[in-house]
């Protein structure tokens, strides 16, 4: 996965305050080339990343963003036991994460439908981001005019365009 950062910088980050994350993931063609964007805003810094592959879906870019981001904000030592409310315009990983994963555990990472739990590796690098921070999980509405959402679809875009 090729990462790209924006040169936004994070220097007088300080270590209170909750941390807020905007991710998007998305494909042209799906499979297909894809991208994902995220916006980590910290204590008054909004910090953008992104990335992208040649040949994926938009699931697996879904989950790459919200993976980036909480790889981000537990690497980051002045981030260490700060709140984190992730805002994600994608049902899938949200449900995924909050509400499917405990059964798919359960039941050795298959489905309702007894089917093996697709991008299962991707679910288990959030999971274990996910349990080792303090994170809620918000969905909300993706192409609403919502600044950093669009912020994060434009990061994706401009990774599915190097990829196309």
């Amino acid at each position: 996965m090729n990462t790209s950062n924006d040169g936004i910088t994070t220097s007088g980050i300080a270590t209170s305050g909750e941390i807020i994350v905007y991710t998007d993931g998305g494909c042209s063609g799906n499979p297909g080339a894809g991208g994902w964007g995220i916006v980590i805003i910290a204590d008054g810094i909004a910090k953008q990343l992104s990335g992208g592959e040649a040949m994926t879906t938009n699931n697996k870019m879904e989950l790459s963003a919200a993976i980036a981001a909480l790889s981000v904000i537990k690497n980051t030592p002045s981030f260490a036991g700060r709140h984190v409310t992730v805002n994600i315009d994608s049902q899938y990983v949200k449900s995924g994460i909050t509400v499917w994963i405990h059964s798919w555990k359960k039941k050795g990472w298959v489905t309702a439908d007894k089917k093996p739990v697709k991008n299962k590796e991707l679910w288990l690098q959030l999971d274990e981001l996910n349990s080792a921070l303090d994170v809620t999980w918000n969905w909300v509405k993706g192409h609403a005019g919502i600044e950093y959402n669009e912020v994060c679809d434009q990061l994706c875009q401009a990774e599915i365009k190097k990829y196309k």
